[in-house]
């Protein structure tokens, strides 16, 4: 990471930049090429270094830590290999295919990196001059290609010292940066000028959590303020704590908002980019040309992408926030990519607000760059109750036989008996069991073997024509990929399962009888796969309105055992908020059909008692159908608009703007759905809400077997599978009620469970009984 470093008494302040870093801002020049090219993996690039270095001499030097300095610059790398026999430095770069494929403006780079080390190398030793070589190895044919030139200190100095004038200019400003930020973010002021009840509490333990360098694990109530009430007192520690970097990861596009809202208030009156953030997006959502390969012959925003680079990265840093629309608007006024733009300033950024997939998810950027520049960095994971279902997923991959067959049509001759043998494997599981579904603890060796054969030869067809067998081959080959990538990781927190389902995902090839089947490695316990990314972080803070049992958290997600404890009390009064259960009823499956009735006689009766604006929620599509079209049939005249499968963007706001101040009507919705939680409808805009069910995962069997899984690992396999993911999702959409402490409203919850006391133990401890409850229903 290029940070500045602590100078000695009267001596200026270095700026440490590592070579790689130095030669990507300085000697990268001409078209951004990110077509997919199927070159080796972080595995494969170390195997290729192993096997280049141990054909060498018995004298060989393997990577070399190396130092120099050009006057406020420190830059520092690793040399690959030196052999003192030949005088030679190499720098070794591993390949897959045609070299001719690999980019001239990449072979450019890999000639700077190489001539950086050589000169270097060249000042430790006091060496005269050096070859410098490149060698590109093949993994795939284990073929060494060595280009060699000869250079002299003298050369070599005059190359080095260019590279560092043209990132000088850049270092002194982010030295001043640096101070300037630091300097305002220790005189930083709450924005808003005293805190909300709670807010203190939370923000202290933040804070502490900074110093410390550890874990936070923090429940507090919905609106409170969470989001400033993390980010100030993190951004404070940043100056005492040498934080490079703030990460900021939510689950939804509402939350990034949220939290880029909240940095422009903290930054009020300072000037723009003081505080520099950015927010990174999904590529779909930021790519200007989706019809058009990733490269300079066809997309004009990749054309001459890294000569156009310098200005639209300086032209960015006088801007307030490099938000997405920031993001687009400079970067079309510099014709290069918003969505590689905005990659290219995470090094040269302070906070970034970002989806939980770019720390936690395979190949995160963020976890990566983090890992690889050494960053010193905070972690803030906004809503954290979700993170288990979407790391659960993140690491979840899963294989249809009818895209293997469809992708084995597309695929040229000498492939397809390798997909047959994939395929004979998939059969033979299918024979053994012929159960719809069947679950193992591991996946069998011989399909994952076929398998990586059959990636390997796929990979090397591709290499020398990435056309091949087009969309179709190769979005198999990044699922086949992926699932050997999840494969590799597979234990005791994960489990494999067969599963035969009606239809075909690629119709083209259809498996016989019109019936496809799927193979899923499925993460059940992310926990093992997290902990490093915990590790990277200097401290790390989750928070949500519903992380209670913090037991179940801290197993799931692998938390580190210093992980601290916070659980801030409402600052809401129990007389705000009326709590009815209707313990006469019964949600379950098998009931709904006898209790339908009684339920939309509840609905009506406390809308009759007091016309507003409700939510109600199900537990399916299905039973929300059932009770919206029983409730106009009763109720004619009631205004009722309902949730519907895959809303768009534009059909949630529709959804959301029924409920204005004046309103009145009732919004049908699914638990756990786009209207569970993250939505604001303060004061009249939302009054109450029904739950219609516990709220538990559908018991069938992947959820059993998964919960299985979760009992072997933790003996907690009931409530870690079903109860504590339901009565999460029932707290968070009776959050949506009270969203101040002016507000007031009330919540039926409508099941005969809720009665029990380890269901009433998760509810929030606030939460009172009120007197003169509706016959037939029992306060809580």
């Amino acid at each position: 990471m290029p940070k500045p470093s602590s100078p000695g008494p009267g001596a200026k302040a270095l700026y440490t930049v590592s070579v790689r870093t130095l030669c990507a801002f300085a000697a990268k020049r001409g078209d951004l090429d990110r077509r997919f090219a199927p070159g080796p993996s972080a595995a494969d690039g170390v195997a290729g270094h192993v096997e280049v270095t141990s054909r060498r001499s018995a004298g060989y030097q393997r990577e070399i830590t190396l130092a120099g300095k050009h006057h406020e610059l420190l830059v520092r790398g690793r040399a690959d290999g030196f052999d003192p026999q030949r005088g030679r430095l190499e720098e070794i770069k591993t390949h897959r295919g045609d070299l001719s494929r690999v980019p001239a403006n990449h072979r450019l780079l890999h000639w700077a990196q190489a001539k950086v080390y050589a000169y270097l190398l060249c000042l430790e030793r006091g060496l005269p001059e050096m070859d410098v070589a490149l060698v590109y190895f093949d993994i795939g044919s284990a073929r060494e290609t060595l280009l060699c030139e000869r250079h002299g200190l003298d050369a070599l100095r005059v190359f080095f010292q260019g590279l560092c004038d043209a990132f000088l200019a850049w270092a002194r400003q982010e030295l001043a940066h640096r101070d300037e930020r630091d300097r305002m973010l220790g005189t930083l002021a709450f924005p808003h000028g005293e805190f909300r009840a709670g807010q203190r509490t939370l923000a202290e333990a933040v804070y502490r959590a900074h110093v410390a360098g550890i874990c936070l694990l923090a429940q507090a109530p919905t609106g409170i303020g969470k989001t400033v009430a993390t980010l100030y007192p993190a951004l404070k520690s940043a100056p005492t704590q040498r934080l490079d970097k703030l990460f900021y990861l939510t689950a939804r596009t509402t939350g990034r908002q949220l939290a880029l809202d909240a940095l422009q208030r903290l930054q009020h009156g300072s000037a723009p980019g003081t505080v520099r953030v950015l927010e990174l997006v999904a590529r779909d959502k930021a790519c200007e040309h989706p019809d058009r390969d990733c490269q300079g012959d066809s997309c004009p925003l990749a054309r001459g992408f890294y000569d156009r680079l310098p200005a639209a990265r300086q032209a960015l840093l006088a801007q307030a926030v490099m938000d997405k629309a920031t993001l687009r608007s400079v970067a079309l006024a510099h014709t290069v990519c918003p969505y590689y733009l905005a990659h290219e300033m995470l090094a040269w950024s302070d906070v970034v607000v970002g989806d939980y997939n770019h720390y936690f998810g395979f190949n995160a950027v963020l976890y990566a760059s983090t890992v690889a520049q050494e960053w010193r960095v905070g972690v803030l994971v906004d809503e954290a109750h979700n993170l288990i279902e979407r790391a659960r997923s993140m690491y979840t991959a899963q294989l249809h036989r009818s895209v293997l067959r469809e992708a084995r049509r597309l695929a040229p001759l000498p492939l397809k008996p390798a997909f047959d043998q994939v395929d004979r494997a998939f059969g033979r599981l299918l024979k053994e069991r012929p159960d719809a579904y069947v679950a193992y603890p591991a996946p069998p060796a011989a399909l994952v073997d076929k398998l990586q054969r059959l990636t390997g030869l796929i990979g090397d067809q591709l290499a020398d024509d990435a056309a091949i067998g087009g969309a179709g081959l190769l979005d198999a080959y990044f699922g086949m990929l992926h699932f050997l990538h999840v494969a590799a990781l597979h234990g005791p927190h994960a489990l494999f399962d067969v599963s035969r389902v009606q239809g075909c995902v690629a119709p083209a090839a259809p498996v016989r009888g019109r019936q496809d089947a799927a193979l899923c490695l499925r993460n059940v316990i992310p926990a093992p796969l997290l902990k490093e990314r915990w590790n990277a972080a200097h401290a790390s803070v989750l928070f949500s309105a519903t992380l209670d049992p913090a037991d179940y958290f801290v197993a799931m997600l692998g938390l580190p055992p210093t992980a601290a404890r916070l659980d801030v009390p409402s600052p809401f009064d129990a007389s705000q908020l009326q709590i009815h259960v209707a313990s006469h009823i019964s949600t379950r499956y098998g009931d709904r059909t006898r209790s339908l009735g009684s339920v939309v006689q509840l609905i009506a009766r406390q809308y009759a008692q007091a016309p507003g604006n409700y939510l109600a929620y199900f537990s399916s599509f299905a039973y929300l159908q059932q009770a919206a079209d029983r409730l106009q049939a009763d109720c004619p005249g009631l205004p009722v608009w309902r949730q519907s499968r895959q809303m768009d963007e534009a059909a949630r706001a529709g959804f959301l703007a029924r409920f204005s101040e004046g309103a009145c009507g009732i919004g049908f919705a699914v638990l756990g759905g786009a209207f569970g939680e993250g939505i604001d409808l303060p004061g009249r805009r939302l009054i109450g809400v029904f739950i219609a069910t516990l709220g538990l995962p559908q018991m069938n069997e992947v959820n059993e077997h998964m919960r299985q899984v979760v009992q072997r690992c933790s003996g907690q396999g009931y409530a870690y599978t079903y109860l504590y993911p339901g009565l999460q999702k029932v707290v968070q959409a009776a959050g949506r009620v009270i969203r101040s402490e002016h507000d007031t409203g009330v919540v039926h919850l409508i099941d005969d469970r809720f009665g029990r006391p380890d269901v009433r133990a998760l509810l929030p401890s606030w939460w009172r009984p009120q007197s003169g409850s509706a016959a037939g229903r029992a306060a809580l």
